[in-house]
């Protein structure tokens, strides 16, 4: 099939080959921010406790602090002065008990603050990552296409990561320090505000050193969340394909291509690292020389004070002195962690950002109104809806009425292009009656794929029509019209489960021994049978512990329990061997009576008893005929039947 390119080559000639990604800045951060709010609606209760415990935290700190300064001067430095009495020393151990009481008190609102956070941002990210997963699967094939499974996983894994720091620590912090400088800052000029003129100089020039380290650590920090989801999509492809990379002798422009993404990586977390890395020595650097200063004019005016005769504005008392300067230390402390806070924020809302364009990706188109129904026939012959599982089905229009579903499908003069560029089918036109075999042969990116692709829509043509019983398949909703065709792809996928539960899949009500017979058309019961725990079999891995014709039986299975009308053999066969091929096609012609069938096969000798036989080349139907006819006009299907021409 011609299709879009493969996930594997995408990143390898992406980047690799063009020396590297271009990556824009954060597109609107705060939008993001905004938009992450609204998860937070079902928590506004315990946010209000949190933010209440926030406050009584910085708060007790400011508050135990400002109990410095009657420590100082009214219980140290009488003692020092005119000795220590035991009531001075009762006095001072009564406001020592006082602090110890105030900081407990902050020690408990920060534990009760960081266990209720841990319930918010585990709430928040559980609703984020059923979105995301909903939303999954409401996306179109060609999502998956474009879209490496390592980068998908990326934003479950990396940027949710980055969302929990943000959630359940950054923005707390924040807040936390938002407090405790206001409430410092207040202390501060009731102390001295000559000395808080200094503070807030300092303060200045700090806030300018954050917005411009800021501003540069941001768009590094989207680099980085975009490289390593290109990363690791690449590691994925390759450790998946580890055997294809040996088989071939790869390994050395796999290590070259891995290298230059790998440098991207390097380059873009360096580049965060960096303005990260300098940011908190700066900010300290520049605490200590806001304190060194205050610390001097502060001693300054303390000795004003002793000596008199000085304005009170520029005089303070020792204890006044130490207490604005543990308040300097305060205050500087939260700005240094709001700087800090402010980068793992910069990184959760990259994280974010790319989550959104995940959830917003547009959805898969349904258009649909007619819809598949269990139905009957009554007493008068009559097509009608019942409730329970019969082996008739029935196409409900809007206006009520009913048809039978017979499993005949058609294409009218059908053309598609993946890339709306390069068509991949041109006009093509089939049909295929109920009950009947129709085959298609050809050489790789003929479009055989493509085909049976369409008539699932995971793809819409351009231009044509395909109809299904009469009605346009535009026109029947995707999960009915996919719920009336069952499919056994080439490249089988088992889920984590037993045998059981992955034959299932195919009938979410399934009986053990619809399971069974099942098993048995598809000549999968035998060797089932012979697993350590028969169909109770755990499966791993994508069925790691079973051979890959085995993942194919069990495949085949799974479509025959969904009992479809209309089935569709993408090479189901191809992983079989002759013998357990013969074994099968009794089996098989069984399952495929009375059905519609749609056969893609390599082998021709799988074809041969079909009702027609499709060849396709470049898009465009060359032949078609039964066996029998096609060898008759010794064309291109006469030459791949005797050997003349190879499948490519």
């Amino acid at each position: 099939m011609s299709a879009t390119p493969k996930a594997s080559e995408r990143v390898a000639r992406g980047p690799a080959g063009r020396g590297g990604p271009k990556f824009a800045k954060p597109k609107n951060a705060k939008r993001t921010f905004l938009r992450l709010l609204k998860y937070f609606r079902p928590y506004i209760l315990t946010l209000i406790i949190v933010t209440a415990c926030i406050i009584l935290a910085a708060e007790a700190n400011v508050y135990g602090t400002a109990l410095l300064r009657p420590l100082v001067d009214d219980y140290i430095q009488p003692m020092v002065d005119n000795g220590a009495t035991p009531e001075r020393w009762a006095a001072f151990t009564r406001q020592i008990v006082k602090m110890a009481i105030v900081y407990i008190i902050g020690i408990i609102a920060i534990f009760v603050r960081a266990r209720l956070m841990v319930n918010v941002s585990t709430g928040v990210l559980l609703d984020l990552r059923k979105e995301m997963f909903k939303k999954m699967q409401k996306l179109p094939i060609k999502y998956f296409d474009t879209h490496t499974h390592g980068e998908i996983m990326s934003r479950y894994t990396n940027d949710i990561d980055s969302m929990r720091e943000m959630v359940g620590q950054s923005i707390p912090e924040l807040i936390n320090s938002i407090f405790r400088v206001t409430s410092v800052f207040v202390m501060m000029v009731i102390l001295s505000p000559a000395l808080t003129v200094i503070t807030v100089i300092m303060l200045v020039l700090m806030i300018l050193v954050v917005k411009a380290l800021g501003k540069r650590s941001g768009a590094f920090y989207k680099k980085r969340q975009a490289a390593l989801g290109t990363a690791n999509g690449y590691i994925e492809e390759m450790t998946e394909g580890q055997k294809v990379v040996k088989v071939f002798c790869r390994e050395e422009r796999i290590n070259g291509d891995f290298a230059k993404l790998n440098d991207n990586l390097r380059k873009a977390e360096a580049g965060a690292n960096t303005w990260a890395s300098i940011l908190m020595p700066i900010m300290g650097n520049l605490s200590y020389i806001q304190y060194a200063i205050t610390a001097l004019v502060g001693t300054l005016m303390a000795v004003a004070l002793l000596k008199g005769n000085y304005p009170a504005f520029i005089t303070l008392s020792v204890g006044s002195l130490i207490t604005f300067l543990q308040y300097t230390r305060n205050f500087a402390q939260p700005i240094t962690m709001m700087s800090q806070q402010f980068n793992s924020i910069l990184a959760a809302l990259a994280g974010a950002e790319r989550i959104f364009e995940l959830i917003d990706e547009e959805p898969e188109e349904d258009e649909g109104e007619i819809r598949l129904v269990n139905a009957r026939i009554d007493e008068n012959g009559e097509l009608v809806e019942c409730a329970e599982r019969t082996d008739i089905w029935g196409w409900k229009t809007p206006d009520g009425s009913l048809t039978r579903v017979r499993g005949d499908v058609r294409f009218h003069d059908v053309d598609f292009s993946y890339d709306g560029k390069k068509l991949v089918l041109d006009d093509i036109s089939l049909y295929a009656k109920p009950g009947q075999k129709i085959a298609f042969v050809g050489s790789t990116g003929a479009g055989k794929t493509t085909i049976t692709n369409l008539i699932n829509r995971f793809y819409d043509i351009q231009e044509g029509v395909i109809t299904y019983d009469g009605f346009n398949i535009r026109d029947i909703s995707k999960d009915d019209l996919r719920r009336s065709l069952a499919m056994v792809l080439q490249d089988t996928h088992l889920f984590t489960g037993t045998v059981r539960e992955n034959i299932r899949f195919g009938k979410k009500d399934a009986s053990d021994e619809e399971i069974e017979h099942a098993a048995k058309l598809a000549n999968a019961h035998s060797f089932i049978m012979h697993l350590p725990q028969g169909y109770d079999t755990m499966i791993v891995d994508d069925g790691e512990n079973l051979s890959q014709g085995q993942r194919q039986l069990i495949a085949i299975a799974r479509a025959a329990v969904a009992d479809p009308p209309v089935l569709i053999l993408d090479e189901a066969t191809s992983s079989i061997d002759t013998r357990t091929e013969a074994l099968i096609e009794k089996g098989m012609d069984e399952l495929m009576n009375g059905r519609t069938v749609f056969v893609i096969a390599h082998r021709l000798s799988t074809v041969r008893n079909s009702n027609a036989i499709m060849v396709l080349e470049n898009g465009r139907i060359i032949e078609r005929g039964d066996h029998k006819e096609l060898l008759k006009q010794k064309g291109r299907y006469y030459k791949l039947y005797t050997g003349a021409f190879e499948l490519s």
